[in-house]
């Protein structure tokens, strides 16, 4: 009998071919299977997906009227009273408060700038209706850039200057100390400063501090910043903060949180300034004042010329339901060394203070609120920076401009590494 005829060559080829294949897609499938049950938890991405749904529906008010902002901004006219600050439970059933007593000595001073007090949303002449507050609408997408959705609309720890660099924050600013103090007064220069990764922030602003720098730590803060995690864009923007716990728990960017009470119609927390200063070119700031009423202890905001934007309640604060110990003005940024180097992130103008007006950034007409709700120059007024050679900071004193300084620098250089 003849024997079984071997399979010809293109045919082993072929079934082995076969083999290797199938034995290819089982380890792939495998190993896609093994990737999935690391990576995706439906459980948990549910959990997570409530939790940014359930955030944006307590952020996002109804609204009266919604305007379309040229930057891609959504701004509600809310409702005063439907604000997030009246879901605090101290808050709750109120309505906002009437105008405070505004500081004695509180007049528009001259100066070669010009205000920089317009925000884009408003600048097709769009307002909101009385009776209502302006609020940047909170998106899915701003929230899912923030580390959690815990953590949104909360600053990092470490955001007040110490005694050294902190957690990768570095100042450089002009304070006073040592005595009692119920408000501050300056006129910030406003840029468009180069952030260089998306959890970095570039900012200008004024602290109003109470207490130690430990966990009961109290600040009251106002000014511009660029965070392009917070608002996924690089403009500069008008924002407000507060803690009574050191940034731990408490406190929150905005309107982000139930505390600060908003009763402007015309001013936008968070949303972008217009125009912004340029090198060798038009300069523009705008002016910030923070003030204790000494009628109903409030810390209330004014915003450019004679905008009163709203209010902080005194029962948010322990130390501060006084009266402040301290005052900063400056800028900060923070270096995450992405790239194992200082970082690129400017602070101001991105020039250092030794470039003067037109070239570097500035704070000007620098005061203080005392105990008779007047404001007054400062006294035994320092400046500090915590890395000179990579942004520093210069004071002066003259008849127009009052107490103040320049300050910033372009971060990584050949000094600064």
């Amino acid at each position: 009998m003849a024997a079984p005829c071997a399979p010809s060559p293109p045919a082993a080829a072929v079934v082995v071919l076969f083999l290797l294949l199938l034995h290819f897609l089982v380890i792939g499938e495998c190993k896609a299977a093994a990737a999935a049950n690391v990576t995706f938890r439906p459980g948990d991405e549910l959990r997570r997906y409530k939790r940014v749904q359930a955030l944006l529906r307590r952020l996002n008010k109804p609204s009266l009227r919604t305007i379309q902002s040229p930057d891609g901004d959504v701004i509600d006219c809310v409702p005063a009273h439907l604000q997030p600050a009246f879901d605090h439970p101290r808050l709750r059933g109120q309505r906002p408060l009437g105008p405070p007593v505004r500081p004695s000595g509180h007049h528009r001073r001259p100066n070669d700038t010009t205000d920089a007090g317009g925000q884009l949303w408003a600048a097709s002449g769009a307002s909101c209706p009385k009776g209502s507050v302006p609020v940047r609408r909170i998106t899915e997408a701003d929230v899912l850039r923030a580390s959690s959705a815990r953590r949104f609309g909360r600053a990092p720890t470490a955001r007040v200057r110490r005694d050294s660099v902190s957690g990768g924050h570095e100042h450089a600013v002009g304070y006073v100390a040592g005595e009692e103090y119920y408000g501050a007064r300056a006129s910030i220069n406003v840029w468009a400063p180069t952030v260089s990764t998306a959890t970095e922030f570039s900012l200008s602003q004024i602290w109003v501090i109470g207490g130690s720098f430990g966990n009961d730590l109290n600040t009251i803060e106002a000014g511009w910043q660029v965070s392009p995690q917070l608002y996924g864009d690089n403009s500069p923007r008008f924002f407000t903060y507060w803690t009574s716990d050191a940034y731990q728990t408490t406190g929150c960017y905005n309107l982000l949180c139930s505390g600060f009470v908003q009763t402007n119609s015309r001013i936008a927390m968070g949303a972008a300034i217009s125009p912004t200063s340029g090198y060798k070119g038009g300069q523009f700031d705008i002016s910030l004042l923070i003030w204790k009423d000494p009628n109903h202890g409030n810390w209330w905001l004014e915003f450019g010329s004679g905008e009163l934007v709203g209010y902080w309640p005194s029962f948010l604060f322990s130390h501060l339901a006084s009266h402040a110990s301290m005052v900063q003005f400056g800028g900060e940024v923070v270096d995450t060394r992405a790239d194992g180097a200082h970082t690129a992130t400017q602070m101001g103008s991105g020039h250092f203070p030794g470039e003067g007006f037109g070239r570097s950034s500035y704070f000007r007409n620098l005061e203080v609120v005392d105990w008779d709700n007047s404001l007054i120059p400062l006294t035994t007024f320092r400046v500090t920076a915590d890395r000179p050679n990579c942004y520093d900071i210069q004071g002066g004193v003259n008849a127009v401009w009052g107490n103040y300084f320049y300050y910033g620098g372009p971060g990584r250089n050949v000094r600064c590494t």
